[in-house]
């Protein structure tokens, strides 16, 4: 059964000192968890649910509303073109088509080898670079199909691998770099909040009385 790993428990158990109610922690414990095989199988829900004292559901819920965190396997390059209107006046479903004919796959399927899965995406806010599209949310703007081509031949002999990062295992977007502010001042700030807060209440009351 997959499960977080020791590390990624670490992890997310330090996202959740982080919040006042921890459950504020879940989509980034998603994230993290995103980051080890590339997608959220139900046994690593599971184990998320156990960990933040929540419901798989809850989970479940979460992953599936978001766009960028994934209930089911995907190819190691997510390849996500743009049919939104500045790239649908400049060829975008003609890009797709193409691009369904080059994969061999429709969208939202994956190339039988795992390499590439096709989505289709809303605006990625590239548009003076239409028709554009996003490999693991790097961007690639002005493609055409000789270009789309090229891109796809070259993700899949790993020429682009520093570049384009594998999908998941090293993660999409990092989202791990360090806290700007340390945890234990989280901890005490908010601590300090609570004192002045309980304070200003028993004060209140007090006047009231």
């Amino acid at each position: 059964m997959a499960r977080l790993s020791a590390e990624a428990v670490a992890q997310a158990r330090e996202l959740m000192s982080l919040y006042p109610d921890s459950r504020s922690a879940l989509v980034p414990i998603c994230h993290l968890a995103q980051a080890e095989e590339g997608w959220l199988s139900p046994e690593v829900m599971e184990h998320i649910a156990e960990l933040m004292g929540i419901t798989p559901a809850e989970v479940l819920g979460t992953a599936s509303f978001y766009e960028m965190l994934r209930t089911e396997p995907v190819g190691r390059y997510m390849v996500s073109v743009c049919t939104n209107i500045a790239c649908l006046l400049n060829g975008a479903y003609e890009l797709l088509e193409h691009a369904e004919e080059r994969l061999a796959i429709g969208v939202g399927a994956t190339t039988p080898d795992q390499m590439f899965s096709l989505e289709e995406a809303e605006c990625i806010a590239f548009c003076d670079r239409a028709p554009c599209l996003q490999v693991n949310h790097r961007f690639f703007g002005s493609v055409d199909d000789e270009r789309f081509d090229t891109l796809v031949e070259d993700l899949a002999a790993g020429r682009l691998d520093d570049d384009v990062p594998h999908h998941g295992v090293l993660s999409r977007v990092r989202r791990q770099g360090g806290l700007a502010v340390p945890a234990e001042q989280v901890r005490a700030e908010r601590a300090e909040a609570d004192r002045a807060r309980a304070e200003r209440a028993a004060a209140a009351q007090a006047e009231r009385s």
